[in-house]
């Protein structure tokens, strides 16, 4: 990985979407709007404790803002934040296209060596 491109990664905003909890939180705020950690977990198999700690740690990396809603947070995905992560992963997915390219080359020009 080229060093422009290490330094554009956010380790931590990419360790928080890894989680398949949390994508999917992710995704059911996206359709919904928004939610709290207890209507997120009426539609997920985890608890609402589980729920609020996964909420807490993508609240952390920016991709979902809490606002007080009485005795809860009503969260909403940070759309500016989302649209950093999704140029990351283009930038990474652009970069392994190129490497990519460049193995199949060098695979080909060894082919080619090698029948001549």
């Amino acid at each position: 990985m080229s060093t422009a491109l290490v330094e554009q990664v956010d380790d931590d905003l990419w360790s928080a979407i890894g989680d398949p909890t949390r994508r999917r939180m992710l995704d059911l705020l996206l359709v919904e709007g928004d939610g709290t950690a207890t209507t997120l977990s009426q539609r997920m198999p985890v608890t609402r404790q589980a729920v609020a700690k996964h909420l807490g740690v993508l609240d952390r990396v920016g991709l979902v803002r809490a606002t007080p809603a009485g005795r809860e947070k009503r969260y909403r995905v940070d759309d500016a934040q989302l649209a950093r992560a999704v140029a990351q992963l283009s930038s990474v997915g652009s970069a392994w296209d190129a490497r990519l390219r460049r193995i199949k080359r060098i695979a080909e020009s060894i082919q080619s060596a090698r029948t001549d």
